[in-house]
This record gives structure tokens, sequence and C-alpha cells, in this order.
């Protein structure tokens, strides 16, 4: 039977915690699990995004604990980050993936590199960006202790603001002003398509109070670092040069961290998935997926 619609479903974390799951593409196809960032639903992911992968893959996408559909959980059951990772196994698991080609954009990358040393079984492949090593500064270190540069200070100050209450319109002004400043200063901004996409995500949510669980959850267990240089999963290192949450050289000490991982630059890419960096990401994902498929069939 070939699946190419939209299939969601709920996973069942634990008595707490329900997760909401779509698949997308042909459901005998190669699986690509897709792990968005801290506080964003799996409708971050653009649907562009998603169609131009499911034409070659079972593509996954879900909502953290939460965010969108997902259970909102945290201030009755704290919980940390690394449990996020966790979550991952656990769609995985539901779905009846034994492994797939995983992709982690920020927070989601700091979980895809737990993944990598817990879970080593079940992937395939694994695509970071837009990420920390672990580690290293938002994952689980510190901005004097590790050298590298920390977070745009424009960013740092919206940051600040996080927990303020606002109206539906005001929300969606803050939000679209936040991807204007993780959107970098070199690629053009579309402040109308990325508005499109937090309504979306709003009306998906059924809400338009943001949950920042995630800035609140524990990031202990995450100072892993030295582990790293002992991954043999088949990596590759997005380098967005224009990532102000972990700029330059982020990428690159995250790659050598990882020793044998790849590193690929997209010029002009920041933090955010807007229109001009998605054809490019699209073909990068495609063709680590497709070398390392090519050498599993030998």
């Amino acid at each position: 039977m070939r699946t190419l619609f939209p299939v969601e479903t709920t996973v069942r974390v634990d008595e707490n915690c329900r997760l909401w799951v779509q698949s997308r593409g042909d459901e005998h196809a190669v699986p690509v699990l897709l792990v968005m960032g801290a506080n964003t639903s799996g409708l971050g992911w653009p649907e562009r995004f998603v169609d131009e992968l499911a034409e070659r893959y079972r593509v996954v996408r879900y909502d953290h604990r939460d965010t969108g559909r997902s259970s909102r959980v945290f201030d009755e059951h704290p919980y940390a980050i690394r449990d996020l990772a966790t979550d991952a196994v656990a769609v995985l698991d539901a779905l009846d993936i034994e492994r797939a080609h995983v992709v982690g954009m920020s927070m989601g990358g700091v979980l895809v590199q737990l993944l990598l040393l817990d879970h080593p079984h079940r992937l395939r492949s694994a695509t970071l960006f837009g990420s920390a090593a672990l580690g290293a500064q938002l994952a689980g270190g510190s901005e004097e202790g590790d050298g590298l540069p920390g977070v745009d200070p424009r960013l740092l100050a919206m940051w600040e603001r996080i927990f303020e209450q606002r109206s539906p319109e005001e929300e969606l002004a803050w939000r679209v002003e936040h991807w204007r400043l993780l959107n970098g200063d070199v690629l053009e901004f579309d402040p109308d398509w990325f508005r499109e996409l937090e309504r979306r995500i709003m009306a998906h949510s059924g809400t338009h109070r943001e949950s920042w669980a995630h800035a609140s959850a524990d990031t202990g267990g995450l100072d892993r670092g030295d582990e790293l240089i002992g991954v043999t999963t088949p990596t590759l290192v997005i380098e967005a040069p224009e990532d102000p949450v972990a700029p330059p050289p982020h990428a690159e000490y995250l790659a050598r961290a990882l020793g044998g991982a790849k590193r690929v630059e997209i010029p002009g890419m920041g933090h955010a998935l807007g229109e001009p960096v998605l054809g490019p990401l699209v073909s990068t994902i495609r063709r680590h997926v497709e070398e390392v498929e090519a050498e599993r069939r030998g």
C-alpha cells in the first residue's frame, strides 16, 4: 500500500504525555525523521520542505512536548531536555521504524547528538544544522568555557521578553520579528511568508500563546561533548554562516567534535527556514541520504 498523503497519529510516551505525529510520503520508502528546535511545533518545518523530501522518502515530523497538539505537561510534570531525545525514539517505535535518517535543527540538533550517543542503532544517518555541540553554550555549556561566539545580542534582548503575555496580533508580530533576526542579515526576509507560517502554527496549536517550557527545562546531562568523537554513524553538519544563534565557527567545531562528520555550507543561511534556503537545504539533505543509502547497498 502506498500512502502519499499526510497521515496523523498520536503517540503515547507515558501516562502524562502524548505527541502529535505526522507521516508523509510512501510508507515503504526510506524513513526521514525531522526533529525541530526548542519551543517550536513540527509545523516549523515548512510545507514545501516536507513535500519535496516526501517525493523520495517517508518523512515524519512531530510536535515536541509543550508545542503544537502534543501534551502541555511541563508545569505539572517537569522534564529535562534529554527527555525530548527519548521522545524521538518513542515516535520511531510507534511507527515501527527500525532505523531512520534523522535531521535536527537547533535544539533538534542537540537531541540528534544524544541519539547518536545513546541510540546509534536507530539512525541510518544524521544531519545537523543551527546547533551547538554537546557541552558548548546553549547545549549544556557556558560562553566562558568553550571560546565560541555567543548568541547575537539582539536576540538575547528579545528572549528577555519571551514570557510576556501578548494579544494574538502582538504575538504574531513578535514571532515575525523573531524570525527576522533569526534569518540573518544576508538573505532576503519575507515577513508575509513567516506571518503565514506562524498563522498555520497557531491554528494547528489552537492557541496564540507560545509555551516556553523548553527554556525552563533542565539542561543536565548535555555536557557530553567528549563522547562525540566515538560516533560512527554517517553525519553531516550544515554550516549556516549567518546563523545568529550558533554562528561560525560552531558548525566547524561540531564537525570536528564528531570526528568523521562532513561539513557543507549553504551560503547566506541563518537560523530560519525561509524560502531562499529551502531548495539548497533539501538538495543537501537528499545528497547525504542518497550517499549513505548507496554505501549501505554496497
